[in-house]
């Protein structure tokens, strides 16, 4: 039998390896350590027919707007750029110019401008082109212009008495269901079923009072979330390493349900062996680690907090735009066309 000395060494380099740690007063093991050569025994140079073995993509819920997959096999590096691509390089239209005719409202113009800038438009940004720098005119391939033209009247109807604005005015609150696209040039034969409008018919932009009006139009541009924010496709898009909960020993009756009491909902279960409760951990994935097990003497040595480090928990949340499933391919588009640009300059670049 092998000695027990390099089984224990080789144990606790694979958790330095797979795991990152969680202490009581800090976490070990955060930074990636397995490039070639760091471990012996290990080989860690770099085999894509290995990467490909390892490599998998599970989409664990998909609604109308938000996605939530894991992405396993992957570096802290390559995950943090389909992150960051999603939140500022995948594009999409927003309101950038607005052409202000009138604007008698109580709020002043460049405020107006900012907040329609800011209100997601249902427009597929795959369909146009980003503006030419300098461009003062849009133009049909590049532009699409709404206009947003409502004035706020006194309801000859309203009751004497009533102090509701719903009852006494008419159009005294503007919304963005008020904005109606204008095509420019073809677009109408370019775009025959489009419904180009906000993602969101409700959203409040200003309030009136009788005499009051706004007459507005808006050019919307193709643009990235690294210009304006106003262009970021996703409300989040973040990630986080899947959780990982050892019992070191079993743990039973009163310490079992303090034990549960320390976790998130559904994280440990107690189950009833031979009249005894025994705690088991359930499902992980729904801790949060708020380490609340390390306040308690009797167990904080009894169980072993970490993440699995190339196990990455995606969540992107869409702002209605384009769905959210397409927006994770446009990244990975995005990011391949990186990459091969990157080789392009790589050869053409003559080496010294």
């Amino acid at each position: 039998a092998p000695p027990i000395a390099p089984m224990a060494a080789r144990r606790s380099t694979d958790e330095m390896r797979d795991r990152v740690v969680l202490g009581e007063f800090g976490v070990r093991n955060v930074h990636t350590t397995d490039f070639p050569g760091n471990y012996p025994g290990y080989d860690d140079a770099w085999d894509q027919r290995r990467f490909e073995e390892a490599f998998r993509v599970d989409v664990i819920r998909e609604e109308e707007d938000s996605l939530e997959f894991d992405m396993v096999g992957i570096d802290a590096a390559i995950a943090n750029a389909f992150r960051r691509i999603l939140l500022a390089e995948v594009p999409t239209m927003a309101v950038e110019k607005v052409f202000v005719y009138n604007n008698t409202s109580i709020v002043q113009d460049e405020i107006l401008a900012h907040r329609l800038g800011l209100i997601p438009i249902r427009a597929d940004p795959r369909l146009f082109e980003y503006r030419n720098q300098g461009d003062q005119e849009g133009t049909e391939i590049d532009t699409l212009q709404f206009q947003l033209k409502i004035k706020c009247k006194q309801n000859p109807q309203a009751a004497k008495e009533s102090s509701d604005p719903d009852e006494l005015y008419f159009n005294h609150k503007v919304y963005s269901k008020h904005m109606t696209w204008v095509p420019l040039g073809n677009q109408t034969d370019l775009f025959p079923d489009a419904d180009f409008r906000p993602v969101h018919d409700d959203i409040l932009i200003a309030l009136l009072r009788p005499g009051q009006e706004i007459d507005v139009l808006m050019h919307c541009v193709k643009g990235i979330g690294k210009d304006h924010a106003k262009f970021s496709p996703v409300a989040t898009a973040s990630y986080r390493l899947l959780p990982d909960i050892t019992l070191l020993q079993p743990i039973e009756d009163e310490a079992a349900e303090t034990l549960q009491k320390c976790f998130s909902p559904g994280v440990i279960e107690i189950q009833n062996i031979n009249g005894k409760k025994v705690a088991r951990v359930a499902n992980a994935r729904l801790d949060t680690f708020s380490r609340e097990v390390f306040r308690h003497e009797g167990l904080k040595n009894l169980v072993r907090l970490a993440r699995v480090r190339n196990h990455y928990i995606f969540s992107v949340e869409s702002t209605g735009i384009l769905p959210p499933d397409v927006l994770v391919s446009e990244a990975i588009k995005i990011l391949m066309g990186k990459c091969q640009r990157f080789l392009s300059e790589l050869d053409s670049v003559p080496m010294e």
